[in-house]
């Protein structure tokens, strides 16, 4: 597949340390869990996104404007369906400005909230999802992507996942029946597209360094936390196994977008895939079409050119006749969102 052209003092005593290393964990979970506040970019260049009608919900209770319309179907142009997948502490409404994009460009649109967990503290918040075990959310994406293919009449789909919804979905190609790697024309999916995934685990600024072969502070990552940031934690058991023999799987073709301003998929080019055979994979920072971008890590999937990115990966035709539109450039890359 060929990739788009781009248009553009004293050693403390044993309690004392248990006391400091939570003391750790809770600071960074108050910044990770912090409110996510949108942006308002200022027209600079052609094609501003379409602005909404009316300010839809954000917790998870109504789907993104033009998605899930169960009667949608593909058409010649576009022929297959659009899986959008949050991430972590977010939901369908992550994707409430790209949705209407897609809508509008001709393509059947479909958003999921998945991965609740009753023992986690931040499944109690509602609009709170995709803290549950990967591995299960990832049977939760399979049951709906076979829902997707039924109601659209369809073989395969393409997936936009943030986030944690990268490793999620990739999981789900490996493990739970998305591809057949004996025969990657049953594949389900054709075309796999991670906003600022955190595909080979994260750091979170630090955080892993503090749970790393501690297992106290382990658990009060996923008390406090989630489980599901546990298994992102760069070197845990979850990215181990999911990133055992390869990053791919053949027959699926990959884009992974980074920002070189993420605070939160840390280091930020750990995003990057490698392609496997049978596989393509084209990773690309958002920066390089709009040098001034400091999208923050949750608001990335409104953010006009990783649109546009996505926009041109699902039709490799997009960019020869559209114009990429860059967000003016802000102070700061704050707040920092959750995974």
């Amino acid at each position: 597949m060929t990739s788009p052209k781009w248009r553009t003092g004293r050693s403390a005593s044993p309690r004392r340390r248990r006391r400091n290393l939570m003391g750790s964990i809770l600071s960074t979970a108050a910044l990770v869990l912090a409110p996510i506040a949108g942006t308002a970019p200022i027209a600079n260049a052609a094609e501003p996104p379409p602005a909404p009608p009316s300010p839809p919900p954000e917790d998870g209770s109504v789907p993104p404007p033009g998605a899930n319309d169960w009667n949608c179907k593909p058409t010649a142009e576009h022929p297959r369906a659009v899986v959008l997948v949050h991430g972590t502490y977010g939901n369908m409404n992550r994707w409430n400005v790209l949705s209407p994009e897609l809508k509008a460009d001709g393509y059947c649109v479909f958003a999921l909230n998945y991965g609740k967990d009753p023992a986690s503290l931040a499944s109690g918040i509602p609009g709170y999802f995709a803290v549950a075990d990967i591995a299960k959310s990832a049977g939760e994406l399979a049951v709906y992507v076979d829902e997707v293919l039924a109601a659209t009449g369809t073989d395969q789909v393409d997936i936009v996942a943030h986030s944690q919804g990268g490793p999620m979905s990739r999981q789900y190609l490996k493990f739970n029946g998305g591809t057949d790697p004996a025969d990657p024309a049953d594949n389900k999916v054709l075309n796999l597209i991670t906003l600022v995934g955190t595909n080979h685990g994260t750091t979170i600024s630090g955080l892993s360094n503090l749970a790393a072969g501690n297992p106290v502070a382990g658990d009060a990552v996923a008390a406090v936390f989630s489980t599901a940031v546990r298994q992102q934690l760069v070197g845990s058991p979850f990215m181990t196994e999911l990133n055992a023999g390869g990053d791919t799987q053949p027959g699926v073709h990959y884009t992974a977008v980074g920002d070189r301003v993420d605070m939160v998929s840390t280091p930020p080019e750990a995003t990057f895939l490698t392609a496997g055979p049978g596989a393509t994979v084209h990773n690309v920072w958002v920066q390089s079409l709009c040098p001034g971008d400091m999208t923050a890590h949750g608001n990335i999937p409104s953010d006009p050119a990783a649109a546009y990115i996505v926009l041109s990966a699902l039709d490799p035709g997009y960019a020869a006749s559209h114009t990429v539109f860059c967000p003016p450039p802000s102070s700061l890359p704050f707040p920092m969102p959750a995974l």
